[in-house]
């Protein structure tokens, strides 16, 4: 049987779309555009926040949908689709089991995609969460208390960052904390020994904010292909038609047995879209 014509290329961005240095390959670029000549979407789908993601959408040409946040904010020509926010329970009870372990709490708002960055100025965060505050920090905000300023708003997540030892011993607290009132997605950067972890909204995830926007512009997950390097980027790999890890993935990720691309150094995400989309014809 002819396998499904490829009609929606889903990309993640760090580690998979950016090469080491941050930038996008002449290969990859051509390669992508080649594929949106040819009527094929190309959506971002990250955990970063909108001010960071949309300057890659930008380089990229700037009509380029974002799923944001790992799903609980989606995005298409600038204007929110949809917003799926972190209960105020939950974020409550992950500022606390983060406290209790050691970690500073980094609180994201702005359901219109302000990509705001709350931080306890008791906390003063160092280390990885104060060098990610730096680099941002046009969008952080100051407060007196995280707990008081949940009451303002249902945030879009609560992040937390470290060495891989620090996240490990504080992701089962998290979990046990927490239950089902929210999701937690951890991403792992072995190069760096950098993890993450991101408590969002129970009912969100890449894959499930994917599928919202298969629904809407009425693409199967089987005329999908779907790229990533991370835990974060699983399902979504799973669930697509044609779904592929990077070679530079967590070596336990990609021990699962996932179709490898090279690594995003290699130009890998170019080869898959070279190989399935546009040698496929589109």
């Amino acid at each position: 049987m002819t396998p499904p014509r490829v009609r929606l290329v889903a990309l993640d961005i760090d580690g998979t779309l950016l090469r080491s240095d941050k930038t996008i390959s002449a290969r990859t670029r051509a390669a992508i555009e080649r594929a949106q000549a040819d009527g094929v979407r190309v959506v971002l789908v990250t955990g970063r926040r909108h001010p960071s993601a949309r300057r890659v959408a930008l380089d990229l040409g700037g009509a380029v949908p974002l799923v944001l946040h790992n799903g609980a904010l989606v995005v298409e020509d600038d204007q929110v689709l949809r917003c799926r926010p972190l209960p105020r329970a939950a974020a409550r009870l992950a500022i606390r089991a983060g406290r209790d372990g050691g970690a500073d709490p980094v609180l994201h708002c702005g359901a219109g995609g302000e990509g705001w960055l709350l931080v306890d100025a008791a906390a003063r965060p160092s280390g990885l969460v104060g060098r990610y505050l730096e680099g941002s920090r046009e969008d952080v905000r100051v407060v007196p208390d995280l707990l008081a300023a949940v009451d303002g708003e249902d945030p879009i997540q609560v992040m937390f960052g470290g060495t891989h030892s620090e996240m490990t011993a504080l992701l089962d607290p998290l979990v046990a904390a927490l239950g089902s009132e929210a999701r937690i997605e951890r991403t792992v950067y072995p190069a760096t020994g950098v993890v993450l972890l991101d408590v969002l909204h129970p009912g969100v995830g890449k894959a499930e904010a994917l599928g919202f926007l298969q629904g809407r512009w009425g693409i199967a997950a089987s005329e999908t292909l779907a790229v990533g390097d991370n835990w974060n980027d699983r399902e979504m790999v799973e669930s697509a038609g044609l779904g592929f890890v990077m070679g530079n993935a967590d070596p336990d990720l990609i021990a699962l047995g996932l179709p490898v691309l090279p690594a995003n150094d290699d130009d890998g995400v170019a080869r898959a879209i070279e190989q399935h989309v546009l040698a496929a014809g589109g």
